[in-house]
């Protein structure tokens, strides 16, 4: 009889042990939300979130008047100063790239509906209409027709009007939209914002690449400027 107690009690111990094995059960749909909710943390903290992109899109336009106001320095001697205005243009096109990248990300995030972005609300129905649209387009139109005359070594004729022509509504949507935002440019660029170190180094290394491909095509700007020299017969004004 001793024996069987022993052995009942043995076995109860074991069955015990085994239910205390296992493992206990979590809610299957807390799984993905805990680990969302992680990730978006993770990235948030990293790159800031919308205040961050506000901060990139503020220093990236900082930098852009700045070599605007370069390259149209360029323009009241153009004919002498076409190898700058070509280089300056090329080096351009990357950060002209990533200000547009950064604010296309905001709109694009604020019509998704996440929620900071929401918060933060959109820019004035005017300003995203239309300023905004025939900006980029005229952008796009500025660089392409420029990059297209610097490979094709032309100084005049359709290519020439037309990158004539979209620079003045160039001009005119840039001017609206400067006079939109500038006034906050200092007080978003010399914010403390988390993820500035990426934001510096994404910014650095556009500035690179925009080097890089002026570096590349400056032979092709000293070809077109030599082009020019010898139509218009002087080396100056």
């Amino acid at each position: 009889m001793g024996s069987e107690r022993t052995l009942t009690v043995t076995r109860r111990a074991m069955r015990n042990e085994r239910v205390s094995l296992r493992p206990t059960r979590t809610h299957p749909s807390l799984i993905p939300v805990c680990f969302a909710t992680v990730v978006s943390f993770v990235k948030r903290g990293r790159s800031g979130g919308s205040a961050g992109n506000e901060q990139l899109t503020a220093v990236v336009a900082t930098i852009l008047i700045v070599l605007l106001l370069i390259e149209g320095a360029t323009l009241l001697r153009v004919r002498s100063l076409l190898t700058v205005h070509a280089f300056v243009g090329m080096l351009l096109i990357p950060v002209v790239a990533l200000k547009i990248g950064s604010t296309g990300w905001r709109m694009l995030r604020y019509y998704l509906r996440r929620e900071e972005y929401v918060r933060r609300g959109p820019p004035h129905v005017a300003l995203r209409v239309l300023v905004g649209p025939l900006l980029v387009l005229s952008t796009i139109l500025v660089f392409g027709t420029g990059v297209a005359l610097l490979f094709l070594d032309q100084t005049h004729g359709t290519v020439v009007g037309l990158h004539k022509a979209s620079f003045v509504v160039w001009s005119g949507a840039f001017g609206i939209h400067v006079l939109a935002h500038v006034l906050k440019l200092p007080r978003l660029v010399w914010a403390r914002i988390p993820g500035v170190g990426l934001r510096a180094a994404l910014v650095a290394g556009v500035l690179v690449a925009g080097a890089a491909l002026a570096v590349a095509t400056l032979p092709g700007a000293e070809k077109l400027q030599d082009r020019a020299t010898s139509q218009f017969g002087f080396d100056g004004g």
